[in-house]
């Protein structure tokens, strides 16, 4: 179909979005929408189903979100749109977004749904309604067949990263999904890459689709010194301070999503002490050009702005650009961080990015073609150190430029009139000096630690030697190879479904009817009766302790279940050998064969 008039979508005030939608999108900062957003909203709106191919960070969920908002009935509290995500993380974001652009709507509701969480607070929510339900397989699975989940009148269905639920395993899970909802439905389907499985869903399902494809850009940064800070423990704006008084730059510009956080950020950082001011939309254009000339002539040493107000925007003495807020698209990423590393001179980019945030960050790397670099935080000795420097180069200055004799008589009187040491009064007046900002305590030199660190890998001996395993219990599941099952799949299932963290999973091991898996060995019995209820690939998991404590290599009996490899969950899933020694691949090693490299233990990417 063509898409030329939607090309020609510059500003959401030109898409035919619910009043509503369209103020929350305006309050929260959004004036231009991205490629994706353009191409599909009009499409959505128009009750069409959609084929969207595009990589993460491209703007998918405010894609979908802004016009299933735009058609939700408020006054009917039933579920009429269900969103399908591949883990848990993603479906607290989506819901989270739609929250957030449903701002001015009264009596709206979404609830995420997924495994590890108290399945009561699940039931009360949806007894109470909520018109968007957003959820991992597993436990919208849970939901439809004790009835609790209802989609009589279900006007959407999205799956979002639908490949990545494919290399979960998830595929047989989502059919079943599909085949529970109303077959009048309006059905959207977002994936970054286009396997087979995904085509055969889209052709099943899908009626007429409308396709968009939107190719990532990716550009090169060779000027420029990328950094990352994963924010934990301090809040940003600490660490933000502590980074301004370390880091050596000459100008700088600090990005957030919103104008209001512009003006909020100035604020707190002038009243640290930081030359600092914003620039967002408000502005006018003789006040937006009287601040940037403050800043190239050295006046102003800060900027906070928007991604809008930063448009064209060339000051040649911006050495650094630190994203506090996330950008929503990696192409927005790549504009940010263009404002330095200019003409052959060397720039530096800081982000900062929660752990929930990780799949965009992989993204960035990818339209960046760099590795980001994880930063140490700088400590409070940094700090005292740092502003003990510039003191003394300070004084320094003032000692070789400056006429010092009254002042130096001054001195003399006051040591002669109190009986005081020459020491004591240089130090009175550096404490007079420095009172609104003292340095900090010298006895804490704790730093923030870095961003994650990379696994050692594992030893190849028996797995109860490796120390990874300490503290770990072992447990069967009824799952095994001849059900088809990768390692990827168990680790994605037991994360989403048991809320347990993907370095709390030990050592997987798969046998032909059953496989075994090293778990924390304080579980919540709670948590063990979830996982025993889960499914993978339709079989459900019947989870318990594993109690084989047979001696090393006595394996008699047992011909049929030895495994056939071990998997180590740190080296990712490379496929398993058949009896016949053909290589037997899931829907995790299809289409996207580097899939499984690049995820981590929680199945992201």
């Amino acid at each position: 179909m063509p898409e030329t008039q939607t090309d020609l979508v510059t500003a959401f005030d030109q898409l035919p979005l619910a009043d509503a939608v369209l103020q929350a999108v305006r309050d929260v900062g959004y004036e231009t929408p991205s490629p994706i957003q353009a191409r599909s909203i009009p499409h959505l709106l128009e009750g069409r189903d959609l084929l969207g191919l595009a990589q993460t960070g491209t703007g998918k969920t405010a894609a979908f979100a802004l016009p299933m908002l735009s058609r939700i009935d408020v006054h009917n509290r039933e579920t009429q749109a269900l969103v399908l995500c591949p883990t848990r993380e993603l479906a607290i974001q989506v819901a989270e977004a739609c929250q957030r652009y449903a701002r001015f709507m009264d009596k709206f509701h979404v609830l995420p749904i997924y495994g590890g969480q108290d399945m009561r607070g699940q039931l009360r929510g949806l007894h109470r309604g909520a018109q968007i339900v957003v959820g991992t397989p597993g436990r919208v699975m849970d939901h439809l067949r004790r009835g609790s989940l209802k989609l009589d009148n279900l006007k959407t269905v999205v799956l979002d990263e639908a490949d990545e639920m494919l290399r979960m395993g998830f595929v047989d899970d989502i059919e079943w999904i599909l085949d529970h909802t109303p077959k009048e439905r309006q059905t959207a389907l977002f994936s970054a890459t286009m396997p087979p499985a995904i085509r055969r869903i889209a052709s099943t399902h899908l009626k007429d689709p409308v396709s968009v494809e939107i190719r990532a850009k990716t550009a090169t940064v060779d000027t420029i010194t990328q950094k990352v800070w994963m924010v934990s423990g301090l809040h940003k704006l600490d660490a933000l301070t502590r980074i301004l008084e370390v880091e050596d730059f000459d100008a700088m510009i600090i990005f957030v999503r919103t104008r209001s956080a512009t003006v909020e950020l100035a604020e707190k950082l002038e009243a640290r002490g930081f030359s600092a001011a914003a620039l967002n939309g408000d502005m006018s254009q003789g006040l937006r050009e009287k601040m940037i000339d403050r800043l190239k002539k050295g006046s102003l040493d800060i900027l906070i702005a928007t991604d809008v107000a930063a448009r064209g925007l060339d000051v040649e003495r911006m050495s650094h650009v630190v994203n506090y807020d996330i950008p929503n698209d990696t192409e927005a990423y790549v504009h940010r961080i263009g404002r330095t590393g200019r003409a052959g001179r060397q720039g530096t980019a800081i982000l900062f990015a929660s752990p929930r945030e990780r799949r965009m960050l992989r993204a960035i790397e990818h339209a960046t073609r760099q590795k980001i670099e994880p930063m140490r935080l700088p400590s409070l000795r940094d700090v005292r150190d740092t502003r003990i420097k510039n003191f003394k180069e300070q004084i320094s200055l003032i000692i070789g430029k400056e006429e010092l004799e009254p002042y130096r008589e001054v001195v003399e009187e006051m040591i002669q009139e109190q009986a005081i040491s020459m020491e004591d009064a240089a130090a009175a007046l550096c404490y007079l000096a420095q009172r609104e900002r003292p340095f900090p305590d010298a006895n804490d030199n704790t730093p923030e630690p870095p961003m994650w660190q990379e696994r050692e890998r594992r030893p190849r001996g028996d797995d109860r030697d490796d120390p990874r395993n300490q503290g770990k219990k072992r447990y069967r599941i009824s799952v095994g190879r001849e059900h088809g099952v990768s390692p990827g799949e168990i680790v994605g299932a037991i994360a989403n479904e048991g809320g347990i963290s993907g370095k709390d999973i030990g050592h997987i091991r798969l046998f032909d009817q059953f496989s075994t898996v090293y778990l924390p060995e304080d579980l919540a019995p709670e948590v063990i009766s979830t996982l025993s209820e889960s499914r993978i690939r339709n079989q459900t998991l019947e989870m318990r302790e594993w109690k084989d404590n047979r001696p090393r290599g006595d394996r008699g009996g047992y011909r049929n279940d030895r495994p056939r490899r071990r998997f180590d969950n740190s080296r990712g899933d490379r496929g398993e050998r058949g009896d016949r020694g053909e290589r037997r691949r899931s829907y995790s090693d299809r289409g996207d064969r580097r899939g499984n490299r690049d995820r981590d233990n929680n199945g992201n990417r």
